[in-house]
């Protein structure tokens, strides 16, 4: 053992009387507030209404937690299934214990975004663009749950940095006592990410879910080479693990998608119809100003003394109201040489 590491923590739970605490559930609630809370401040900057992201995150968050999971139990379902798993099939359902697949996660958790964003009637680009630097933020904070969990750990190592882990956890090497601390790398590299996203969102214009296809790009890269460094059991193609297959493949399609919307510049809907258009810029009090006004000059007001004479002969209907029209015209004329 090195010199100097990184300790792994002795315990993951905290007893609360008969409520267990758990760390991997507190790392992930944690990092949902801090995207919600971004992603209300980013939604709020382009013009939308306060409160949509935490609306949204109603939908969102259930359905990231079923999808993260499934992808988890899809890909590796020998821990869960079978005569040598290790794991009874009831486990898959723990998820507190550990195990949910970002894939999965996100793919669902885009689902429930959509079903809310058509129910509110707003764009489900311009939501991505501005949740994305607090999707990244979330994934890093909760990486720490696997530091509690000593999980997802990568090869041994001998650095200062390298991660103590107790011995006989699944996925440790006989003899080896420290590991790389992927959960480490991959939330510094989230933290970096998410600032990316910020300054590039703030340069220039994009839109359309282009800032949010440079999340997933950025996210697949570090991704790949973080996977490479585990040594945990996982199906492999051709020497790649499964992770570092999918990463490439959403890559490609991240980076497609980027450039075919290059020129896109269709309107995104930000306040939904019929929404009340107080943080929608055109929505404000000089834009309400300058209808009333409008109105006022396509509707003269007339003088309550400006009355129509009485026709010299009541069998005749026109003659009122040619006299009316008479009396209007030169009101008209007098009011446009004033």
């Amino acid at each position: 053992m090195p010199l100097a590491y990184i300790p792994s923590p002795s315990q993951g739970v905290w007893n609360l009387g008969p409520i267990p605490i758990r760390a991997y559930a507190l790392c992930i609630v944690l990092g949902v507030v801090v995207a919600v809370w971004l992603g209300e401040r980013r939604w709020r900057a382009r013009g939308g209404q306060p409160g949509t992201i935490t609306d949204l995150a109603v939908w969102a968050v259930p359905f990231g937690l079923v999808g993260g999971r499934l992808y988890h139990v899809i890909t590796d379902w020998q821990l869960y299934f079978g005569a040598d798993a290790p794991n009874r099939p009831i486990d898959a359902l723990y998820i507190w214990k550990g195990g949910l697949g970002i894939w999965g996660a996100i793919a669902l958790g885009g689902v429930g975004v959509w079903i809310a964003c058509r129910r509110r009637g707003i764009s489900l680009t311009a939501v991505a663009d501005a949740l994305a630097p607090g999707i990244a933020i979330a994934q890093g904070i909760g990486r720490w749950g696997n530091y509690f969990n000593q999980e997802l750990f990568g090869s041994p190592c001998d650095y200062a940095w390298c991660l103590e882990i107790d011995p006989g956890r699944p996925g440790t090497v006989p003899g080896a006592a420290t590991y790389h601390p992927t959960f480490l790398y991959e939330s510094l590299w989230d933290f970096a990410l998410a600032g990316v996203l910020i300054l590039l969102g703030s340069r220039f214009a994009l839109r359309h879910g282009r800032l949010f296809a440079l999340y997933v790009a950025g996210y697949t890269i570090g991704r790949f080479w973080i996977e490479g460094l585990r040594v945990d059991p996982a199906h492999e193609i051709l020497g790649l693990r499964l992770n570092q297959w999918t990463s490439v493949v959403i890559l490609v399609g991240a980076l497609a998608y980027f450039w075919l919307t290059r020129n896109k510049d269709t309107e995104e809907i930000i306040v939904p119809a019929g929404g009340d258009g107080d943080h929608d810029p055109a929505h404000g009090p000089e834009q309400a100003e300058a209808a009333e006004v409008a109105s006022a000059e396509e509707e003269p007001a007339v003088p309550d003394s400006a009355e129509s004479p009485e026709s010299d002969d009541p069998d005749d209907p026109d003659d009122g109201k040619a006299t009316s029209k008479a009396a209007s015209g030169v009101s008209g004329e007098e009011a446009g040489g004033r």
